[in-house]
């Protein structure tokens, strides 16, 4: 019975966020949903822990234990301009500026909840996204973005390299 337990607690830490293990397969999502009510464009995304914490170490930013009490200073700055860098709007052909609200661990403690808004956003026609999250750390990198926007059913687009870009 504790052969039992003790393996099954080892192997629940070693699937946990804070080792570096290879996955299957690499994959970030992106919910993005038109506010009409409140005129804003809000997306909230979704990325692996330790697959984030590899991108943003080969960017010189080691060591940050996102989500942890260990967190380091900076890090929310450094994951934000990430972001910045590798997740882009174009909004009714206007580059769009998007506000940065935050972060939370996701419930099971494997990834991070990154939230992003565009505000003011009192009419949508046309959309451009430019997703290339993880693309510079994995080569099979795919994102997803799940979009509910004004006069459109649900959809989904997908992204990988070599098609870093979608429009509707």
């Amino acid at each position: 019975m504790i052969h039992t337990a003790l393996l099954a607690l080892f192997l629940l830490c070693s699937q946990g966020p804070f080792t570096q293990n290879d996955h299957d397969f690499h994959v970030s999502k992106c919910l993005i949903d038109y506010d009409a009510e409140a005129q804003s464009l809000q997306m909230s995304m979704h990325i692996f822990l330790d697959d984030l914490e590899q991108a943003l170490g080969q960017q010189g930013y080691e060591k940050l234990f996102l989500c942890t009490p260990r967190e380091a200073a900076g890090a929310e700055e450094y994951l934000e301009a990430y972001l910045r860098a590798n997740f882009k709007l174009v909004i009714n052909g206007q580059p769009a500026q998007y506000k940065y609200w935050g972060k939370e661990i996701s419930d099971d403690l494997a990834a991070v909840w990154c939230y992003l808004e565009v505000e003011n956003l009192s009419e949508l026609n046309t959309l451009e996204v430019t997703y290339q999250v993880l693309f510079d750390t994995f080569r099979d990198q795919k994102n997803l973005a799940s979009l509910t926007l004004p006069g459109r059913d649900p959809g989904m687009l997908f992204f990988q390299i070599g098609d870093e870009t979608q429009e509707l």
